[in-house]
This record gives C-alpha cells, sequence and structure tokens, in this order.
C-alpha cells in the first residue's frame, strides 16, 4: 500500500474526527514510539527533549513507557507544566510518578539515544534563541536521534526549514506521512523516515508517497508478436543551435526507454547522432508528421521559431498516411523553453488548457515561478500547492522537479517521489526525465502512470548508479539513460 501523506489540515481533521478514540491518539503515538525504540535502540540511557505541546506529550508518554520498561530515562522539558494542552499535561503527570529523572539542563554523559520531541506540526515560526541553541546541542550528538512526528523546526508542509531544525537519523511519522519529510528540505534532517498509522483507516486522500502502485498498470511484458510500429513514435522537437545535446539526450532516452521509433526534430540541422544512429534525425516539421506523441522543449531556445515550434505542437494539422489529425489528439509533454514560451505568451497558455488530449508539464522551480507569475521562493514554500495549482491552472499532469518531485494531476491528487540523490543534480538529467516520459506515453501509457512512473525510473536510476559505485558525484545525464532501461525492464520482469 503507498505510503499516504498529510498536510496538516488534514491531520488536523483526521485528529479531530478521532478526539475520543480509546486509548487517545497521544497515548498510542507515544507507545509506539516506545516499542520502536526498543527494537531498534539497545538498552542504554535516553534522554527525551520534551517541548510545550502536543509533541512533547508524544515524548512523556514515550518517557513513561520506556522507565517502566526499566529504561533509564532524561526528559529536558523545556515548556511550562502549567500551560501544556490537556493531553500533554496528563501524559506530563504520569511520567513524573515513574523512574524518570526530569533535567533542568542536558547533563553530562553518554546516551545510547536522544529523542527529539520538541515541536511537531504545529510550530509556525523560525526557532530562534535557546530553543535554536537547544537544537545544536542535539545536532551535536553523536549517536542517533529519533524525531517523533517530524524533525523540530522543519515545516511538515513544504519541508522549508524554519530557522534551524533538527538533524534525525531516524523520524517515527504517527498516523501518515507529511510532505516535508520527502521534499525541499526534508530529506537531509528526516534520517530514516518510519510510518505509524496508530491504527487509523485513511481512505480517500489526494495526496501518498510515489509507488510502483501509481504506474503498474504499465508494467507489461511485451507481446512476442510484435514490432517496432506497436510501440509508438517519439518526436522530440527543440534542438537549437549550440543546444542540440539537449534534444539528443531526451531522444536517446526515448529509444532507449522503449519507443519503437524516435525523430529528432531538431532546429539545428544535424545528419545524424554517432552515439544513437538509431535516431531519425529531421526537421522539426517531418518529425511531427510521424509522432504518436511529443517532447517539446529541450534545447529549443528563446526565439521566434521556439515560439512557432510550440504554437505548432499545440494546433497544427499534420499529415499522416492515413488522416490528417490535429496535434490535439495525442500526448504531448513540455519542457524547459517549452515552458518558458507558455509563460512568455498567455496565447499559448491558453491554448494547453484548451487541449483534449494529455498535456504533461516537467518544470523545474524557475519555471514553475514563471508560469505561475511569483517568485521561485514562494514555489519552493510550498511545492505541492504550487504542483496543484499548475496542474489546475494548465489543466495538466505536473511534475515540479527538485528534491522530492511532486506529481500533481488536474483532480487534484498529488504524489511525492522519494527515489533519487544528489546526482541528478546535473546538466541534462531533465532532458533525460522528459525523454523517458515521452517514451512511455509513445507506448500508450495515461498520462498520470507515464509521468509517475518516469519521475520515479529517473530517481532509480541515479540510486542505480550509486549502488554500483558510480556517483552521486559526478554522474552524467546520458549514464541515467542505460541505468534507467535496466530499472524499466527490472520492474517489467518483478511483476510480472
Amino acid at each position: 500500500m503507498p505510503i499516504p501523506l498529510l498536510r496538516a489540515a488534514e491531520l488536523r481533521a483526521i485528529e479531530v474526527e478521532h478526539a475520543g478514540a480509546t486509548p487517545p491518539l497521544m497515548e498510542r503515538a507515544g507507545r509506539a514510539a516506545a516499542e520502536f525504540v526498543q527494537a531498534r535502540f539497545g538498552h542504554g540511557r535516553v534522554l527525551v527533549c520534551a517541548g510545550p505541546g502536543n509533541n512533547g506529550g508524544d515524548g512523556f508518554v514515550l518517557a513513561r513507557e520506556l522507565a517502566r520498561a526499566g529504561r533509564q530515562l532524561c526528559v529536558h522539558f523545556v515548556g511550562d507544566a502549567g500551560r501544556l494542552p490537556p493531553d500533554a499535561a496528563a501524559a506530563y503527570q504520569t511520567c513524573r510518578t515513574t523512574s524518570a529523572d526530569f533535567c533542568p539542563d542536558i547533563p553530562s554523559g553518554n546516551f545510547s539515544l536522544v529523542v527529539d520531541a520538541l515541536f511537531g506540526i504545529g510550530l509556525a515560526r523560525p526557532v530562534t534563541g535557546d530553543l535554536a541553541a537547544l537544537i545544536g546541542r542535539i545536532n551535536a550528538f553523536a549517536g542517533p536521534v529519533l524525531a517523533l512526528d517530524i524533525p523540530s523546526g522543519l515545516d511538515g508542509d513544504s519541508g522549508r526549514v524554519l530557522g534551524t531544525a533538527v538533524h534525525a537519523t531516524h523520524t517515527l511519522s504517527f498516523i501518515g506521512g507529511k510532505p516535508g519529510l520527502y521534499t525541499l528540505d526534508g530529506p537531509d534532517h528526516c534520517g530514516d523516515i518510519h510510518v505509524d498509522d496508530l491504527g487509523l483507516p485513511l481512505t480517500n486522500l489526494p495526496g501518498a508517497l510515489l509507488s510502483t502502485a501509481d504506474f503498474r498498470a504499465g508494467l507489461r511484458p511485451r507481446p512476442r508478436n510484435c514490432h517496432k510500429g506497436s510501440h509508438g513514435s517519439l518526436a522530440v522537437i527543440g534542438g537549437a543551435p549550440g543546444m542540440s545535446g539537449a534534444a539528443l539526450l531526451a531522444a536517446r532516452a526515448g529509444l532507449q526507454l522503449g519507443a519503437g521509433r524516435v525523430f529528432g526534430g531538431l532546429l539545428e540541422a544535424l545528419a545524424v547522432d554517432p552515439v544513437q544512429p538509431e535516431l531519425m534525425l529531421r526537421s522539426p516539421d517531418e518529425a511531427l508528421v510521424h509522432a504518436t506523441a511529443i517532447v517539446a522543449g529541450p534545447g529549443m531556445g528563446d526565439s521566434a521559431a521556439a515560439t512557432e515550434l510550440v504554437r505548432r505542437c499545440l494546433l497544427t494539422e499534420r499529415n499522416s498516411r492515413h488522416a490528417v489529425r490535429a496535434s490535439a489528439d495525442f500526448p504531448l509533454l513540455l519542457d524547459a523553453d517549452a515552458l518558458n514560451q507558455l509563460a512568455a505568451h498567455p496565447v499559448l497558455a491558453a491554448r494547453v488548457r484548451q487541449r483534449q488530449a494529455p498535456t504533461l508539464l516537467t518544470p523545474h522551480p524557475a519555471e514553475a515561478a514563471r508560469l505561475l507569475g511569483i517568485a521561485t521562493e514562494d514555489v519552493q514554500a510550498n511545492r505541492v500547492e504550487a504542483a496543484l495549482t499548475l496542474a489546475s491552472r494548465f489543466k495538466a499532469h505536473v511534475a515540479l522537479k527538485a528534491c522530492g518531485t511532486v506529481v500533481a494531476t488536474p483532480e487534484g491528487e498529488w504524489r511525492i517521489n522519494a527515489s533519487g540523490n544528489p546526482g541528478l543534480a546535473s546538466a541534462g538529467s531533465g532532458d533525460v526525465l522528459a525523454g523517458i516520459g515521452g517514451a512511455l506515453l509513445a507506448q500508450g501509457w495515461p498520462a498520470q502512470a507515464a509521468l509517475c512512473g518516469a519521475v520515479h525510473i529517473h530517481g532509480l536510476a541515479a540510486d542505480l548508479l550509486v549502488a554500483n559505485g558510480d556517483g552521486p558525484i559526478g554522474i552524467a545525464a546520458s549514464e541515467l539513460i542505460p541505468a534507467a532501461r535496466s530499472i524499466l525492464n527490472r520492474l517489467i520482469a518483478a511483476d510480472a
């Protein structure tokens, strides 16, 4: 089952719905955390840093249960017991009846584990002063650090660091995962993420961690009785003079990820790709004639010719051997310079919204900001919302790239991808992603499955290179292509 992801408003609604649960949710969370600690972190002394809210209450229950189990506990509470919320106050009182030692400051000596129960998802302002200093002391600890629900100082919805944040080695998230654990700064602060649903059934949620379940329908072995025409024809449109490499990377990825034929429609005339001579290099118009799916934008540049190419990809008619069809009849993935054309020309953006066939957009944060007319920082401050807004505005499937790529649908569903590593921060990596997506579209994958599959496989390809000792430093975009091919074939074989 995919891991559900809950934004703060959704989590609060679930907490209200189950406010009368027996045992209470705080009890369930603290007990689950105690079991987690007992199973993974030996028998040494434990330091619990508890804050002034319900996250601190989870810490009190954890400390109480560990003390009852015979563990040596030091609880460093940074709040006012008289101002705790009711459930947290009750947990505080029961914890005080155990052998847990409440320490006004962090004592000297060694701990087998430090537990961060300072702040949960309710934190709304930057951490400063003494609390920031305390987080600094936690981060200086050489052993394991367990964050309850989310590392303190990390925004649960966006993954932004609010002033400073705990660097945990493990995070135990309750009820469901939080978007901020998996995107932006979250992966650098959360360590290994574990989710405990506390026994609550979660259904009909729009957000989840991206998994193979999101594209399993496309993972079908090929019949023996097939030919190149069975697997579609992809046109990659772009490649202005001096930038043809971007289009060639996308085209090579399209070919090696299974498109039956790949046409490179380049603005810069090239006779052949010596690395991948199987590619058929044509003028953009000639490439469009044959396409059953299009990737437009890699290396396209910013020129009148680029604007005209995007217009033709959106609306123009093309000849085939069988009929005259409008390009609105087949799937289109817009990337890179094609996205900048949409941002610069409202007429083109309007035509995207009018398309009936699937449209996929794969912006990085700066491109998303241009499309939305806001600052890049505003996109990064709420990546899920930015992706959903783009999907709704353009009636398109959107992959907002960067750490923890967010995939959003026009219907309001969203996923966050956890595959991949810093090796993807390399020139041309996005072009390879676009080519993978185009290949899956050409083979008939539905739009959402194609985009989810491309994003996840792209990340897994980088992970495979790292596992083989070939990264993350210095991974070239072209190296991702054979790795992605291997991943796709492995996934199909495993699912057969």
